[in-house]
């Protein structure tokens, strides 16, 4: 698929067209983004605009979902607040929605390590309520760790130097081995790694994109307490929770290793020159790693 290159005048000659109100304030590209690009937009909105996603359905959702969820949820996430159509001038969709203020992960690090374990659990616990029977599903994410078995070894089989793989398949077998969620579908981010969270002080202050959403098992967030915390927090985070039996916890260490060897891989990938690679992120997957490694 070509992508269309997407620069402040476009973004300001969309704005004219549908938002002539908002056209007037300042234009700023954010880095980073693959399916989207952000731009930031005056000092409290930003425009999310499609890029590489192949259809607009992310957006659709996000529209659609998070005014519902984000007035219960006690950190800030986007809110869309315009919707932008394709036209000739862009064929693609675009949102405006409200800014999330802070410095993302894979840019910034937790030096409060017990705020940000209680913080993160205390909002996923506020997510994880049981979803409409509308919400959305999720064919790719959401599934048992079982279902999954051939993404973990291709990104095990991907990664260079992985370190211990008898150890690293052991976890993936456990949670393998996990009973499956037998709870109603829950409100699920479904893709919380590095650089969807954003820090402020040391700590978690917001999360961002919710193009993953979906309603399952909340097992898929909680990897983040080895993905997302420093070591040592993930058994308070899990205290504060308070809702995840065993089973969980194994089938959320699974997905915690297959996550970070993802970030592993797209680290590696941002070495070489590859296209979407991400050079920071081969540290933050391999810290994640030995977290899942030790436990803790």
């Amino acid at each position: 698929m070509t992508e269309i290159e997407i620069t402040a005048d476009l973004v300001r000659d969309l704005l004219q067209e549908q938002h002539p109100d908002l056209a007037g304030l300042a234009v700023r590209e954010v880095a980073g983004g693959w399916g989207n690009q952000m731009w930031r937009l005056g000092d409290e909105l930003a425009v999310r605009m499609q890029r590489m996603d192949p259809t607009p359905e992310l957006q659709l959702k996000e529209r659609r979902w998070l005014p519902v969820l984000a007035p219960r949820l006690p950190l800030p996430v986007p809110t869309p607040v315009r919707s932008g159509e394709p036209s000739e001038r862009f064929p693609k969709h675009w949102t405006v929605m409200t800014w999330v203020p802070g410095e993302p992960l894979d840019h910034g690090s937790i030096s409060r390590g017990a705020h940000a374990a209680d913080t993160l659990a205390g909002f996923l616990r506020a997510l994880h309520v049981e979803a409409p029977a509308e919400a959305p599903a999720n064919s790719d994410l959401g599934a048992h760790p079982k279902g999954c078995t051939g993404g973990f070894e291709q990104f095990l089989q991907a990664v260079d130097a992985v370190g211990d793989v008898r150890a690293v398949r052991a976890v993936w077998d456990d949670a393998v081995a996990a009973p499956e969620w037998e709870g109603p579908p829950v409100w699920v981010h479904g893709d919380l790694h590095p650089a969807n969270v954003v820090v402020t002080d040391g700590t978690i202050s917001g999360v961002i994109d919710f193009g993953a959403l979906f309603a399952g098992d909340p097992a898929w967030d909680l990897a983040a307490a080895w993905v997302l915390l420093p070591t040592g927090t993930a058994a308070r985070f899990f205290d504060t929770y308070g809702h995840a039996d065993e089973a969980m916890i194994r089938r959320a260490r699974g997905l915690a290793a297959m996550k970070s060897l993802f970030l592993m891989l797209m680290g590696q990938n941002g070495d070489r020159g590859l296209p979407g690679g991400k050079p920071n992120w081969g540290p933050a997957g391999r810290a994640a790693l030995d977290r899942v490694l030790k436990g803790s």
